[in-house]
């Protein structure tokens, strides 16, 4: 059970609903294939039907994690560190960065944007949703925008999404992995049409890795 004092403490990013936590290859966007330690928070109520992580939506059966510990385990592993989720902008993101900063590894982080930024990131990836929209702010600062495709009218909200970001961000189609078969032509023919955007794939559930 947890306590209000663990509560207030997950509330001030000191303690974190720790997921998962592993070493891996980065499978999706700019720095694929590239290894990084990823850190999964728990917590999410962004509510994508697809979600492959859904066991991470419920923060509270995710144990309070202390920040330094969390820091001590990545710092053995990679000199990149990746915060993805559930939606890691459901907490002040601030106290981790700042430890993870102190050991001199970059950061970087997955997000929905739907909770006001916190933390200090080397790489964005902005990865919106139809049905919790991100904060504004996140789009002047996004190093790229990842839009996932489960149907043609995600490619409507792909450039209405693409309109609001800053220029130097790069900008990606990836296939919602369920229906990727369906969809890979059709996000393939938009790039070609449309060479603003590039093709993301899952590649790390190609390899069988986490």
């Amino acid at each position: 059970m947890v306590t209000q004092e663990l509560t207030d403490l997950v509330e001030k990013g000191v303690m974190l609903p720790l997921m998962e936590e592993f070493y891996t290859i980065q499978g999706e966007g700019y720095h694929k294939g590239t290894a990084a330690y990823f850190i999964r928070i728990g917590g999410c109520d962004v509510g994508c039907h697809w979600c492959d992580v859904k066991e991470s939506w419920d923060a509270e059966t995710h144990p309070p994690t202390a920040i330094e510990k969390i820091v001590d385990n990545a710092a053995k592993y990679s000199n990149t560190i990746v915060i993805t989720g559930g939606e890691p902008l459901t907490w002040d993101m601030g106290p981790l960065t700042t430890g993870l900063k102190e050991k001199n590894l970059n950061t970087h982080i997955e997000t929905s944007g739907a909770y006001p930024l916190t933390g200090t990131w080397d790489w964005i990836c902005l990865s919106p949703k139809k049905n919790k929209l991100p904060e504004p702010e996140i789009y002047d600062v996004a190093n790229e925008l990842k839009v996932i495709v489960y149907n043609k009218h995600d490619f409507v909200f792909a450039e209405e999404q693409a309109a609001k970001v800053n220029e130097n961000c790069i900008l990606y189609l990836q296939p919602e992995w369920s229906v990727r078969d369906k969809m890979i032509p059709l996000i393939v023919d938009y790039v070609m049409q449309n060479p603003k955007w590039i093709v993301s794939l899952q590649t790390h559930k190609y390899l069988n890795i986490p």
